[in-house]
């Protein structure tokens, strides 16, 4: 049924960050639905939460890593298949700060790695979604907003 039919899209705002380190980008492996994926850090926006604020909480509580958000990539919008779900992905550019080992990661991570592009783009089958690697290429080839952009949302 479309919006016209009486229901208004709604789709899952969600953001992920593309942190960078010596050439290497964390991901975090997780278990969904049964199967492991690979996914840059990322998670849903909490009620009355910024946008920023969400990018660095999800990395934090995925990988143990707080980090500084250095740029913003981009909108992206995603339908799954299997589900028909929608979700609006936010992107960010991110620097490590400091590895928090001891801190819990969320329920369903299996744990964080460092990899390098191709590494990632080699493990392509494994992504969460076609997404994981549109946003790391897009940062990779320099699709870059100030985080002024972006600071009012």
């Amino acid at each position: 049924m479309s919006y016209r039919q009486g229901r208004f899209w709604q789709p899952d705002v969600t953001v992920a960050t593309v942190v960078f380190r010596d050439g290497r980008l964390l991901v975090v492996e997780e278990e969904v639905g049964g199967r492991r994926v690979l996914n840059q850090p990322a998670g849903h926006l909490e009620p009355d939460e910024a946008i920023v604020d969400a990018a660095v909480r999800e990395t934090l509580e995925e990988t143990g890593w707080t980090v500084r958000l250095t740029a913003f990539v981009g909108a992206y919008q995603w339908q799954a298949p299997e589900t028909g779900r929608s979700y609006l992905r936010l992107a960010f550019t991110a620097e490590p700060v400091a590895h928090h080992p001891e801190r819990p990661l969320d329920a369903g991570i299996i744990q964080a790695h460092w990899l390098t592009p191709s590494e990632l783009s080699a493990r392509e089958a494994e992504h969460r979604s076609p997404l994981v690697w549109r946003v790391v290429q897009d940062a990779l080839d320099g699709r870059r907003l100030p985080l002024e952009s972006v600071a009012a949302l």
